[in-house]
Formats: structure tokens, sequence, C-alpha cells
């Protein structure tokens, strides 16, 4: 009896020592995912920036565009410039950047006349760079800086939770928020609930205005 209480003890306590190595590595992949992904996607979307900024500073002519087209500033967000590049794929979210899409529906750019800019980026983990989406209320100014232009968006509707499949969100006119005619909009997209990738939360924002970056690159008074 002795030894059999003995084995049952053994067998606990492997078993133990095994939920405790696997809450160990649980727990280092949970720092790693929500933790270290983001400094590394800081570090290489800082390096990518300063890259196209450097370009910026080149001699005039037609802009190059491999290393990004321009800077998303979202002051309700509190998450700085966020470089903007060519797609939504996830290894290009991952370097820390928001993507505009090339597909399903080909976004629009901000100097286009109309059409709506479309952008994602990861809510958590690879520089969450959309992880306060949900601060964004109406009326609040998303800014986007090119080269030689600020343009200035205004926030005016949201989805808080749709499909992942919803394209409809990312059309040309997006019906699903309010507007029925031709503009000049800008949709954010990324993933909710948080930690998650089920469902996407939206929000979209129409063209106020426009100002001529000036030889300081002075900011326009929402991002003062």
């Amino acid at each position: 009896m002795a030894r059999a209480r003995s084995r049952i003890a053994g067998v606990i306590s492997v078993f133990g020592e095994l939920l405790i190595t696997a809450g160990v590595v649980l727990a280092l992949f949970v720092v790693y995912s929500l933790w270290w992904t983001n400094v590394l996607a800081d570090r290489a979307a800082s390096k990518q920036g300063d890259q196209m900024r450097e370009g910026w500073n080149g001699a005039p002519g037609a802009l190059d565009t491999k290393d990004g087209i321009g800077f998303l500033h979202v002051p309700a967000m509190s998450n700085g410039e966020v470089l903007v590049k060519k797609g939504t794929d996830t290894k290009s979210l991952n370097d820390g950047i928001a993507g505009y899409y090339a597909d399903p529906i080909k976004s629009a750019l901000p100097w286009d006349s109309k059409g709506n800019f479309t952008l994602a980026a990861h809510r958590d983990g690879h520089g969450a760079k959309f992880h306060n989406i949900h601060k964004l209320k109406n009326g609040d100014p998303i800014v986007f800086e090119t080269r030689d232009t600020w343009y200035v968006y205004k926030v005016y509707n949201e989805l808080k939770e749709t499909s992942k499949y919803n394209v409809d969100v990312l059309q040309p006119v997006p019906k699903e928020s309010g507007k029925s005619k031709p503009g000049r909009y800008i949709t954010l997209t990324t993933c909710t609930p948080v930690y998650t990738s089920d469902y996407r939360y939206v929000v979209w924002g129409e063209l106020e205005r426009t100002e001529k970056v000036d030889k300081d690159r002075t900011p326009p008074a929402e991002l003062r």
C-alpha cells in the first residue's frame, strides 16, 4: 500500500512539474506575442520611416514610394506617427506599419480626386498601431502626412464589429458608413475583440482640408 501511494505521489509530482513548465512556456509566449514583437516591429518601422524621410529630403522629382507613401497621425489613438506602405498581408503589417489595400478592393490614395483611402494595421502585437482604435469618436482628426501635403480627415462614423469578410466597408463610396455620393474618404480597419482576429473594427473619416507642407514641416493645428 505504501509503495502504491509512493508511485501515485510520484506521478502527481511529475504531472505538477509538467503543468508548471507548460505555464512558464505559455507565459513566455504571451510576453513574446504582446511585448517583444512590438519592440521588433517598432525598430523595423522606425528604420523604414527614417529611410523614407531621407528620401523626401533628396532632389525634387517623382516620389519614390517603395519605402512608403507617408505617415498616419491619429492623436486619439496616441500611437505617434505610423508609416504607411502598400499591402495588408501579415508579413507587411508585422513590421509595425499600416498598409493600404491592394485587394480585394483597391484603395484610393489621399491625393486622388475621389475615393476611399483604406488602411489596416495590427491591434495587438507587431507594433499594435491600431490598438486604441476604440478611442476614436466622431469629429476626431485623422491626419495623413506626405512629402508635400497634410491631409486632414475627420471621423464621422464607426462600425464596432463586422465580419472579417465584409469588404463593403472598403468600397469607394462606403455606404455602410452612411455615405451615398463619391467623396474623399479614409477607412481604418483592424481586428476585434482585443487579442483575437474573429471580427473587424472599422472607423470612417472624410477629408476636411489639405495644407501644404512648409519648410519647417509645421504640423496642422490638429497635431499641435
